[in-house]
C-alpha cells in the first residue's frame, strides 16, 4: 500500500508539473502577441564583412493568424508572409503572385536572416506540437526563470528535435531559447534584451538570434511600436488582403 501511494503521488506530481509547464508556455506566448496585436520592428542582420537592415510591420490574432509586411529596403518592400492556422503564404510584389510555402521550406533562412521561416511564422505550434517539462530554474538578465524543455510529439510536423526555453517567473517573459536538431546538437540561440514597457506591457524589446557554429553571425529584431488594442477580423488574414497591405 505504501508503494502504491508513493507511485500515485509521483504520477500526480509529474502530471501537475506538465500542466504547469504548458500553462507557463501559453502565458508567455500570449504575453508576446496578446489576443490581437500590431507591431513595427527593425531587423538587423550582421555578418563579419557586412550588415543589412530591414523594417517590417506585423499583425497577429491569437496564435494561429499572423501577417508580416516588409516596408524596407526598397527591393523587398511589399513582400508579405501570411500564417493562417497551418498554411503559410508568401506574396511577392515583383511578380504579383502569392505562393504557398511547403513544409520543406520551414528550416530555410527567412529573408537572409538567422531566423528560419518557422521561427517567424511559427508553422509548428509550441503549445500543441510539443510536450513541456520544467527541468531547472536559473537567472537570465537578472530575472529568475523556469527552464522549460519542449519535446516534440511523435507525429508532430516540427523542425526542431528539442527546444529549451527560459521563461521569467515575473511577467512570463521569454528571455532565452535554445534550438536543437534531432541529434541533440545546438543550432541556434535566441535571447531577449532591453526589457521595457510597450503599450502597457513589459517585454524584451531586442531579440537576438545567434547560430551556434557561425562566429560573427547574428540577427536582431528591435520593437519600435507595439499595440495590443488592435481590432482585427479573420478576413484581414486572407490571401486577397496580402497585396493590399501598406
Amino acid at each position: 500500500m505504501k508503494y502504491l501511494i508513493t507511485t500515485l503521488a509521483l504520477a500526480f506530481t509529474i502530471i501537475v508539473s506538465a500542466q504547469n509547464a504548458t500553462e507557463i508556455v501559453r502565458k508567455s506566448e500570449l504575453n508576446v502577441k496578446g489576443a490581437q496585436s500590431t507591431a513595427s520592428l527593425e531587423i538587423r542582420t550582421v555578418r563579419p564583412t557586412w550588415e543589412r537592415n530591414m523594417s517590417v510591420k506585423t499583425w497577429s490574432k491569437g496564435l494561429d493568424q499572423n501577417i508580416i509586411l516588409i516596408t524596407s529596403p526598397a527591393r523587398d518592400k511589399g513582400t508579405v508572409f501570411l500564417k493562417r492556422e497551418k498554411e503559410i503564404w508568401n506574396y511577392v510584389p515583383t511578380i504579383e503572385r502569392s505562393v504557398k510555402l511547403p513544409p520543406s521550406m520551414m528550416m530555410q533562412s527567412w529573408m537572409g536572416t538567422d531566423f528560419s521561416n518557422d521561427d517567424l511564422v511559427n508553422e509548428s505550434s509550441t503549445l500543441n506540437d510539443y510536450t513541456h517539462k520544467i527541468i531547472n530554474e536559473i537567472e537570465v538578465e537578472g530575472l529568475e526563470c523556469w527552464v522549460v524543455e519542449f519535446t516534440p510529439l511523435p507525429e508532430a510536423p516540427v523542425v526542431w528535435g528539442k527546444i529549451i526555453n527560459y521563461i521569467s517567473k515575473e511577467g512570463f517573459l521569454q528571455m532565452k531559447g535554445e534550438f536543437y536538431d534531432e541529434d541533440g546538437y545546438l543550432i541556434n540561440t535566441m535571447q531577449g534584451f532591453d526589457i521595457e514597457e510597450l503599450n502597457g506591457r513589459t517585454l524584451p524589446t531586442r531579440i537576438r538570434m545567434t547560430p551556434a557554429e557561425e562566429p560573427g553571425h547574428f540577427t536582431e529584431m528591435v520593437y519600435k511600436e507595439l499595440n495590443f488594442d488592435a481590432s482585427l477580423t479573420d478576413s484581414f488574414f486572407s490571401i486577397q488582403n496580402m497585396k493590399r497591405l501598406r
